[in-house]
């Protein structure tokens, strides 16, 4: 009787660790990071008798959790992709909001003063149109100081964000050394912790969110993390991480073991809001600087190149309306070994790239140049170096073989925008030369516009075109080269010693016409510089395009970069979502099949106490027959 008695008990004490676990589970049906645990039966050691071996019942070998190490790790590895995609998303997402279109845009402002010319040109002595110009280019350095100061403030804010996500880790990773321990420990037992194991998991998980992993689980249960090929949790012990700098002066997650320091940047990374953060903070923010930088220097160089040219109303000459964008100095890598000091100056406005550059020395003395955004080297044997409308040269100190240099010839240039012309009788609206039509011309020859174009020593000097029977016209006077039979055409600009004349009409042989210095009352009274200064918008200098459009061609580049990037997130989210949706029907709970569960072991409890109460019953009969 003791065998069917010890049968039931260890029935009734199986099913009720079934019942426990099931009703424990459906406690947990909405705790977050719980896994399933079911009981792990086994058939008691049989008791060997004449008629065969007899059973004696069952027992609890362990209480197991659903686990699927696939599930876990894709899971985790795509919410890492999704956290990175997203945080660099909503990084974009501001930065196209400092780029507005419509009249509150650099683009417009841009425009307006431009436009401003053409008042200027329509009234040339009007002081009040004149101060417009100077109002309108106030409103333009404005605008473009607001948008460097945004993008600055986004610069400091995402660094403040990954020193948050670098603290994040290091506590998550703190956390998980420690529960490594407790791991250990309890498996001392025999038997896995479930609830320490998911408590692992979830910090893990947690630790995806901000920055990817790969794990390793050792034969003693603890559970190795590594960041970007580097330990991070080992054990009981973690490494800790933070923001550092790298040599070509990028942002990167530094994690250090010992004295041993490792740099990390978002390729390294692979995932993680960090990894989002340093794509931004190094890729997307320093494009953006570049193009806004890039766009601020041509305009404002243009700019004044053509202001410079034309005379003010009392004859000021050679002043510039904005104030000169000096390239800074290169920046040296902190592992030179060398002194040298390398300037940037701007040889060609119209060839410039939206890029930053390193120039690295060589053992033979040379140079390498390399452009950023798109990785391209360049070699020259000794400098200066010409690249990208770029000049490069040496000016101070020299350089050891392996040092690196980074030149920064945009990143800063638009928050350097201000007015330089303090009066606005200085606008210099007017021409340095004036062109007249010969008094016995018999053509229909008329002047449209005349202004000066470039430095030269000949500018003012007086050149005469007479044209010919045939329509063709011979230019002479100093430095004109005495041209022959040059091919005239109605409005196309004529341009020789630095002047660009315009005529329209039809010619007769013997027609002139002259050029020469402006005297001082036409000077005042012409507006040949202004209608010059109006036609820039028209030129093409941003990457083929005008210089009207460059503000346009930024915000599409940007707008493109942050659609990308949204539609990124998008996808890896859903991704995301659909592996950690796996994950949890593998490993989650089921209240319908838990219910269905309980009513099984329900059943098995009620007869395993039927099975002690008939062994009792049986006892107590055997006791009677025997009084």
């Amino acid at each position: 009787m003791s065998s069917l008695l010890n049968i039931g008990l260890s029935a009734l004490q199986a099913n009720q660790a079934a019942l426990t676990t099931t009703g424990n589970n459906v406690a947990n049906a909405g705790s977050a990071g719980y896994s399933r645990q079911s009981v792990v039966q086994q058939q008691a050691i049989t008791t060997p008798s004449g008629g065969g071996y007899l059973g004696n019942g069952v027992r609890v070998v362990t209480v197991e959790r659903a686990y699927s190490s696939y599930l876990t790790q894709q899971a985790n590895q795509t919410a890492a992709v999704a956290a990175a995609d997203t945080a660099r998303s909503d990084q974009l997402s501001s930065l196209e909001s400092v780029f507005q279109t419509g009249s509150a845009g650099l683009g417009a402002s841009m425009n307006t003063l431009l436009n401003a010319f053409t008042s200027v040109a329509s009234a040339p002595t009007d002081l009040s149109a004149r101060t417009v110009v100077l109002t309108q280019a106030g409103a333009l350095a404005s605008r473009f100081s607001s948008a460097q100061t945004q993008l600055d403030e986004m610069g400091k804010a995402t660094l403040e964000q990954l020193g948050t996500a670098a603290d994040n880790i290091n506590r998550l990773g703190a956390s998980l050394a420690k529960i490594n321990g407790q791991i250990q420990r309890a498996r001392g037992s025999g038997q896995e912790p479930n609830d320490l194991l998911d408590q692992r998991d979830a910090l893990l998980t947690q630790l995806n969110g901000q920055v990817q992993t790969s794990t390793m689980v050792a034969d003693d249960g603890t559970l190795s993390v590594f960041v970007g090929n580097q330990a991070l949790v080992l054990g009981s012990s973690s490494s800790q991480v933070s923001v550092g700098t790298a040599a070509d002066g990028s942002s990167t997650l530094d994690i250090a073991r010992g004295s041993v320091v490792t740099h990390l940047d978002a390729a390294a990374l692979g995932g993680g809001a960090a990894a989002g953060q340093l794509r931004f903070l190094n890729e997307d923010l320093p494009d953006t600087r570049n193009l806004l930088g890039r766009l601020a220097l041509t305009m404002t160089s243009t700019v004044n190149a053509q202001h410079s040219l034309g005379v003010g109303l009392n004859g000021e000459t050679g002043n510039a309306l904005f104030g000169s964008i000096a390239v800074p100095d290169s920046i040296p890598a902190a592992t030179n070994t060398g002194n040298a000091t390398f300037s940037t100056t701007v040889s060609d406005v119209s060839a410039l790239v939206p890029s930053s550059y390193t120039l690295s020395v060589q053992a033979d003395g040379s140079y390498q140049v390399r452009r950023l955004s798109d990785n391209s080297v360049s070699s020259f044997a000794s400098l200066p170096a010409q690249i990208d409308g770029l000049s490069i040269g040496l000016q101070s100190g020299a350089g050891a073989a392996g040092d690196v240099y980074r030149i920064e010839p945009f990143s800063q240039a638009a928050g350097k925008v201000a007015v330089a012309l303090g009066s606005a009788s200085a606008v210099a609206a007017g021409s340095p030369v004036q062109a007249s039509t010969g008094t016995g011309n018999k053509g229909s020859l008329a002047v449209s516009g005349v202004y000066a174009r470039a430095q030269d020593a000949n500018l003012t000097a007086t050149a005469t075109l007479s044209f010919n029977a045939d329509g063709t016209y011979n230019i002479s006077g100093a430095g004109t080269g005495n041209l022959s039979n040059q091919t005239y055409t109605a409005g196309e600009a004529i341009k020789v010693n630095g002047w660009s004349l315009t005529l329209t009409g039809v010619p007769k042989a013997g027609d002139t016409v002259t050029v020469q210095a402006a005297t001082a009352a036409m000077t005042a009274q012409n507006s040949g510089n202004a209608t010059a200064l109006q036609a820039l918008a028209d030129q093409k200098l941003i990457d083929g395009s005008p210089l009207s459009d460059g503000y346009a061609g930024l915000i599409a580049r940007v707008g493109v970069r942050a659609q990308g990037a949204k539609y990124a997130a998008q996808v890896s989210s859903a991704i995301a979502t659909s592996t950690e949706t796996a994950r949890a029907n593998s490993t989650g709970v089921n209240l319908d099949e838990e219910a269905t569960k309980l009513l099984a072991y329900q059943q098995a409890y009620q007869a395993s106490a039927r099975v002690i109460q008939i062994a009792q019953n049986i006892f107590d009969s055997l006791l009677s027959s025997v009084r």
